[in-house]
């Protein structure tokens, strides 16, 4: 995800208008905000946020409106952060965006289950909490297996190799000085296949 974009989506952003300037408003709420840093839970909420955005093409105004009616019409706060967008918030949210962008009925059914391949991918605590993310690797081949996960009790939130607990940052590294995959995978105890997911995320980040 572009950093631009992120910056936006958290802070907001001014544009040129005819008679002087507009402002984006933020999507986001940052966990502070002088400076402005993210937390864990907003990039949980970036994470479903771009799913809507890129693989359904679903227009930040929808998306604005569908936050709005679901905190003054439901009492939920911070939508995207909640797992109930999959069952009773999810189809309103879902039914919601089909008014405004003018879907059909099969092309709800369809955002859903996009909304859901990325929701499936956030692990939750017994209180609805987020609590560990597995990113997509890649769009086109996405990895059943989530081999890279971000958890903010581990390594400090930095993305690691799932069930060994070594960062992805230090194998690409270990990469970048000229080492042998195989090596490494034998050094940690993973397999070839964790190291070039690794890699694979790395680059792609």
């Amino acid at each position: 995800m572009p950093a631009a974009t992120l910056r936006t989506w958290a802070i907001g952003r001014a544009y040129p208008v005819t008679d002087g300037k507009g402002r984006f408003q933020p999507l986001i709420r940052p966990a502070s905000g002088r400076p402005p840093l993210l937390s864990f839970w907003n990039l949980i909420e970036a994470h479903v946020l771009r799913a809507l955005r890129t693989e359904q093409g679903v227009a930040l105004r929808a998306v604005r409106q569908a936050i709005t009616y679901s905190e003054k019409e439901l009492d939920l706060d911070r939508l995207l952060l909640s797992p109930r967008l999959r069952s009773r918030a999810g189809e309103l949210f879902l039914e919601r965006y089909g008014e405004l962008i003018n879907l059909s009925r099969s092309g709800q059914i369809a955002m859903r289950q996009v909304l859901e391949a990325h929701l499936v991918r956030i692990e939750w605590d017994g209180h609805q909490f987020p609590i560990r993310l597995h990113p997509f690797l890649s769009r086109e081949i996405p990895d059943p297996s989530m081999p890279v996960v971000i958890d903010p009790a581990v390594q400090f939130g930095r993305p690691i190799v799932t069930r060994h607990g070594i960062s992805t940052a230090a194998i690409v590294g270990r990469i970048d000085a000229g080492e042998r995959p195989e090596d490494i995978a034998a050094d940690y105890g993973m397999t070839a296949h964790d190291v070039a997911q690794a890699v694979l995320y790395e680059r792609a980040a």
